[in-house]
């Protein structure tokens, strides 16, 4: 048992604990790095010292120790940087006073101090103040002063950017079934682990049901039923009771196996929650439940209802309405966004003239850098900033975007398909199809599941594989049928296995839904393509004119 600010780091549970005692969710790799940092205070342990010791014998890059350091700084709530320190071009140095202590099982000794030297006074201040917050706290929670804590730990969590504590309370089964039990369990590991990567929060799993100094507390219970999975949740502020996120997700029985059912359940979950606590982190001058207000609201469904009749004339009266209600509010990132998304959306329809395409993508680049610059955290605005470098075919800064969405939302299906074009352009075709399955796996949103079943199907065809790619293009068009892309696409499927006549009623579909298509327009932009990808899409656009798209 290693002890340090009031932390244990307990190794033979693999587990780490605060100071109320409540246990603090860490993945297997940034344990061991806690671990291995812990036992050598005082100490600059190299980069590659640390990646050799937590990854044996796998070659993997700095991102990864980047990634578990955050981890850790996290739920430490280490925000300032001094109780694990980056020595510049050495590594990093634990800068805090450990002592070891036998664990419970074993006889009362008392805690020896390891490590060569204490921690410095600088860092020393810090974590004895630190310290004596943490102590208060707990304190004050178990005097039961809730108003008092509630003064102590909000304001600072929430406001002066250290990050708030998500405590997750164990799901419960509803009437004791045992089977809920098991999958409730289960569900609640892969919650709390996805949680975890989140760098925004500090996630904890409470000793025995209670909540402590949490900033937020969320609690579940899951019922099976003879069709489906019903699992109810809701996301509660300790210090005020109000009820800050209330969600039901159904997962049916039918045609899935269990482990996609568990899978789908936490993917529900999980990215709601992301949502909402991205949303109440990232308030702004939206309600307070973090929502947007009412004539914003009302501008971007008005937009939404008659662009999603997906005509042209429909796409100008939505640009034209989310135009006027930015003019009346400049400064509304949620207006940015909306019609950053709406303009991106003309594009890839093909809606601007091609002479006035350049000038849109330029007006779009300038909304999202004026967007990222007020809020480079929200969702909404990292998602749009990612379809953007993913239409102007800026595939690998794309990448990058939707490494930063996943950051505060894992289950983040929107950012897996947009990962997935990528790597279908850059022609890494076997990592697209497993991006647009993890994706499918998710199922979330589900208003975007079309999305990753064409690309699938597409990315089949590109690897010659129509047999394979026919299923998901039915599925994408069973889903949303309006996409003339899909009908393309499934005419060329058709036209490889060679039924004509399929594949010329498919392309029939696909021209009316997009008058004017030909072999020129129709294929996407080459800039940046790899020439893997090219050579591939040159072949299904053959098919397709083999099933009927004219070439000029």
């Amino acid at each position: 048992m290693l002890r340090f600010v009031g932390f244990e780091l307990d190794r033979l549970r693999s587990e780490l604990r605060g100071p109320g005692g409540e246990t603090i969710k860490l993945r297997p790799k940034a344990f061991d790095l806690l671990q291995l940092l812990a036992a050598n205070p005082g100490r600059i342990i190299g980069k590659h010292e640390l990646m050799a010791a937590v990854w044996p014998n796998v070659h993997v890059g700095e991102d990864s120790l980047f990634q578990c350091i955050r981890e850790i700084r996290t739920a430490l709530g280490d925000d300032r940087r001094q109780l694990i320190r980056a020595v510049s071009g050495r590594g990093y140095l634990f800068e805090a006073e450990v002592s070891r202590a036998p664990d419970a099982g074993a006889p009362d000794k008392s805690p020896q101090q390891i490590g060569p030297e204490p921690a410095s006074e600088p860092a020393g201040r810090w974590l004895a103040l630190k310290m004596r917050r943490r102590t208060a706290l707990v304190a004050m929670s178990g005097l039961g002063v809730s108003a008092l804590a509630a003064a102590a730990t909000r304001l600072p969590r929430f406001f002066a950017g250290s990050p708030p504590t998500v405590a997750v309370i164990p799901m419960t089964a509803a009437n004791n079934d045992p089977l809920a039990t098991g999958m409730a369990a289960s569900v609640t590991r892969d919650l709390t682990g996805g949680l975890a990567k989140i760098e925004t929060i500090r996630v904890v799993i409470p000793p025995g049901g209670g909540v402590g100094g949490a900033d937020l507390v969320v609690s579940s219970e899951l019922e099976k039923t003879e069709a489906a999975w019903t699992l109810r949740a809701r996301m509660t502020e300790p210090a005020t009771g109000a009820v800050k996120w209330a969600t039901t997700i159904s997962v049916g029985l039918a045609g899935t196996d269990v482990e996609l059912q568990q899978t789908r359940l936490t993917a529900g979950m999980g990215h709601a929650l992301a949502l909402r606590i991205n949303v109440l982190l990232n308030s702004g001058e939206r309600s307070a439940e973090g929502l947007p207000t009412g004539s914003t609201k009302a501008a971007v469904e008005q937009a939404t209802a008659s662009i999603n009749q997906t005509t042209p004339e429909r796409f100008r009266a939505a640009q034209a309405m989310l135009e006027q209600a930015l003019a009346d509010d400049a400064g509304n990132v949620d207006l940015q966004v909306a019609l950053a998304a709406f303009q991106l959306r003309g594009i890839q329809m093909a809606w601007f003239p091609t002479a006035e395409r350049e000038s849109v993508e330029t007006r779009v680049g300038v909304i999202m850098a004026r967007a990222l610059r007020a809020q480079p955290d929200y969702i909404p605005v990292l998602e749009t900033q990612s379809r953007f470098l993913s239409t102007t075919n800026r595939f690998v800064e794309s990448l990058v975007a939707c490494g930063k969405v996943l950051a505060h939302d894992p289950w983040n299906g929107i950012a897996l398909y947009l990962i997935g074009l990528a790597q279908i352009f850059l022609g890494r075709f076997d990592d697209a199809l497993a991006s647009f399955k993890q994706a499918d796996r998710f199922d979330t949103p589900q208003v975007a599941r079309w999305t990753w079943a064409i690309g699938a199907g597409w990315t089949y065809l590109l690897m010659g594989r129509a047999e394979e790619a026919l299923p998901w293009l039915q599925r994408s068009i069973a889903i949303t049928s309006a996409s003339g892309r899909t009908h393309m696409l499934l005419a060329a499927a058709y036209q490889q296995l060679g039924r004509a006549d399929d594949a010329r009623a498919a392309m029939a579909v696909a021209l009316e839904l997009r008058p004017g298509s030909t072999a020129r327009n129709a294929p996407p932009s080459t800039k940046n393509n790899s020439a893997i990808f090219l050579e591939a899409s040159e072949r299904v656009v053959g098919l397709m004119v083999a099933a009927g798209l004219p070439e000029n």
